[in-house]
Formats: C-alpha cells, structure tokens, sequence
C-alpha cells in the first residue's frame, strides 16, 4: 500500500513514519499544499492523508481541486480543526474520512485499513491503457507478445506515466512518485529509468510510447 500524507508538521511526519512502515504502507511524505496537490493528481496513491491548513494551498482547495479532475483516490482528513461545520466543509468537499487532532495513531491505522478495503480502490484495480495492461500489485505489464516482470521502481514510474496517459508529467512529480517527495535525486537517474521503462514496453510489443517534453518532463501516449 502506498500512502501520500500532505503534512507540514514534519516532527508528526518523523513520528508516524516507523508506525506506518510497520503496518506495511509505503509512506510519501509532502508538506505545502502546492506539491500536495500535484502529488495527489498523479493517481500513484492508495490513500491520501490530508492535513486542513497548510503553506500555499490548503487542504480543502486541494481536495475541492482534485475531485473536480477525476481524481478518486480515498482521502482522510486529518487536522486541528475539529467542529462540526468544519467536518461537515471537509466531507463535502469530497474527504472519505475525518480525524481530529491529537489523535491515537492506532485509531489512524485502522481508518487506512478501512480506507484502502473498500472495493474499487488504486490497491484493487488493474490499468488498461492502450495495448498494455498493468498489475502494480504483482509488478507484471502484459502486452501484445506477452508478459514481464518490472521492478518495484519502474512499476511505480510507469503507473503514474499509465493513469495519466495524454498529459505531460514534471520531472519533479515523477522524482517524488519513484524515489519519494524528500529523497536527494539526481535528474540522471528518472532518464535512467525511463529507458528502462521504454524499453519494457518493447519486450511486450507495445506500440505505445514514452514521449520525452524537453525541459519539463514525459507523457505517455497509448497506441490508438
């Protein structure tokens, strides 16, 4: 399970990260509104947990935002704010969930567990797109000429490249999807795997391709 959690208390970040690890999710950390909302739109997430008031944009402009995209990724709603009116604002504008600080990090991880249960989730499903299809649980692509196995690595590359075939994704949306928002990596290792990933789609006949936007990033574009 991968987990994107948009919190800009980073000493919270740092304390639930062990308890996360332990309960099996891959855990993504992000801490202003601008990144969270990017990270959110790239579809590489099983559930978001969302922190309400943060630097840039806040956690109801980012929900209100990503729901008007088409994004269906479970959300919980964790912040100080904890009255009715504003339960009731953080539901409407789409959160699957609400937790009020301070909180039992217990109760946290039964709600992701609940969260990432219900069918129809990013953990269930299979992505079709064009003539391939992916399987990020078992990090299989199926093609036209077969199947192959992929790193975790290029699994996670080629999903976020798959769920958003046709738009362009930055470099650093695609660092953060593979390596993590915070990790220290070099450009040179993303070109890397992007061949990688190229050439994967090849082995399995695909006619689909990873079109490189010079200066900005990649987009997939799916063999009509």
């Amino acid at each position: 399970m991968r987990i994107l959690m948009v919190e800009d208390d980073a000493a919270l970040c740092e304390a639930l990260r062990a308890a996360l690890e332990a309960a099996g999710f891959r855990t993504d950390f992000c801490h202003n509104g601008t990144d969270g909302l990017a990270f959110l739109n790239s579809g590489g997430y099983d559930v978001c947990v969302l922190d309400r008031m943060l630097p840039g944009l806040d956690g109801l402009s980012i929900l209100r935002a990503a729901r008007s995209s088409g994004v269906t990724t479970p959300v919980l709603m964790l912040t100080a704010l904890s009255g009715i009116s504003e339960r009731v604002d953080g539901l409407d504008a789409g959160a699957d969930d609400y937790l009020a600080k301070p909180f039992d990090t217990r109760e946290l991880l039964a709600r992701l567990r609940a969260l990432t249960r219900r069918p129809g989730t990013t953990a269930d499903a299979t992505i079709d797109c064009g003539d391939v299809c992916l399987s990020p649980s078992e990090l299989i692509l199926t093609g036209p000429k077969g199947k192959v196995s992929l790193t975790k690595r290029e699994c996670n590359l080629l999903e976020t490249l798959l769920r958003n075939a046709g738009r362009l994704q930055s470099r650093t949306v695609l660092l953060a999807q593979v390596w993590g928002p915070l990790a220290e990596v070099e450009d040179a290792n993303l070109d890397c795997y992007i061949h990688f990933v190229r050439r994967r789609l090849q082995s399995v006949g695909s006619t689909s391709h990873v079109i490189t936007i010079r200066g900005s990033g990649y987009k997939f574009e799916a063999d009509a």
